[in-house]
């Protein structure tokens, strides 16, 4: 694995002292935004981390190497080449064989993340269950990463693309636990809430973390599922991103767009709907989910 797997000094320094690292996915940097809009926010999800007592390890995949920590020169790098692969679980070892480069998704963000000893990632929102998964069988393989890979993730809920309800149902079957940050409810990425419950409600990190690390030493088996609603002023009108989902859902359909590349598609055509103000609340709830993430990650190293 250490032929693989490549830490950066900072990184590796921190998790020799036992010092608080937060992990960071690189999909959100390769095919979420344009540059150089991407590689500025994934810097400053770095700067907020560091400013709030934690290191930041933001992973992804060049020439081959797994790698825990991108330097700034990588980061833009992953933001402006093109044809930087979306790596999932499944992709990983093509990947690393043929000396290819790739950017994490939630699923192989995790994984990494647990080969490199760090227990705790920010994201934006997690995949899950598509509409209309009864029938395509269309499920994202960041439930299953949930269920078995010892990493709790912090979101913004899942993206309110998918099916929000069969999505819980899913995580309550593989055993997955969710908790609400000082909300009941499941938030829905673009609005602070949804019709549907967490778990449990848990208004301080303490307690989240306390939560987190009982759950190991239990040697209870996976991740845990951190909901963090977007902050106020950067929710969307509800009416409004349900209509845009809608219309994009439909384009989707109508052009054979599924896998790998729907997500991208979708939330491409959100922002077009939304004038472009979906983006600007995509980029906020990172940066919110990076903050409690690393009070989270100070919190369990107590």
């Amino acid at each position: 694995m250490n032929n693989i797997v490549k830490l950066s000094k900072e990184v590796k320094e921190a998790l020799r002292e036992n010092k608080p690292v937060v992990a960071l996915e690189s999909t959100i940097i390769s095919h979420g935004m344009p540059y150089p809009q991407n590689v500025e926010t994934a810097l400053n999800v770095e700067r907020i981390i560091r400013e709030n007592g934690a290191i930041p390890a933001t992973i992804g995949i060049i020439n081959g190497k797994l790698i825990a920590g991108l330097t700034e020169e990588e980061i833009d790098y992953m933001g402006k080449t093109k044809g930087i692969l979306k790596v999932s679980r499944r992709d990983i070892p093509y990947v690393c064989a043929m000396k290819k480069d790739g950017a994490t998704t939630v699923a192989s963000t995790m994984i990494i993340a647990e080969m490199a000893g760090i227990k705790i990632f920010a994201t934006g929102g997690i995949g899950g269950v598509h509409r209309g998964a009864e029938t395509t069988m269309d499920i994202s393989a960041d439930l299953e990463e949930l269920a078995q890979t010892n990493v709790a993730v912090v979101c913004a809920g899942a993206k309110s693309i998918l099916d929000l309800g069969l999505t819980l149902e899913y995580l309550e079957t593989k055993g997955v636990l969710v908790l609400g940050y000082q909300t009941n409810k499941l938030p829905a990425f673009y609005t602070r809430s949804s019709e549907f419950d967490v778990d449990y409600r848990i208004d301080s990190p303490k307690e989240i973390a306390d939560i987190i690390n009982i759950k190991w030493d239990l040697n209870l088996k996976g991740g845990i599922l951190i909901a963090n609603p977007i902050p106020k002023e950067y929710s969307m009108d509800e009416e409004l991103i349900n209509k845009s989902i809608e219309q994009a859902v439909n384009e989707a359909n109508q052009k054979g767009i599924k896998g790998k590349a729907l997500t991208p598609f979708l939330l491409s055509k959100i922002k077009d709907v939304t004038e472009g103000k979906s983006l600007e609340s995509n980029i906020q709830l990172v940066y919110n989910n990076a903050l409690l993430a690393a009070k989270i990650a100070v919190e369990m190293n107590r």
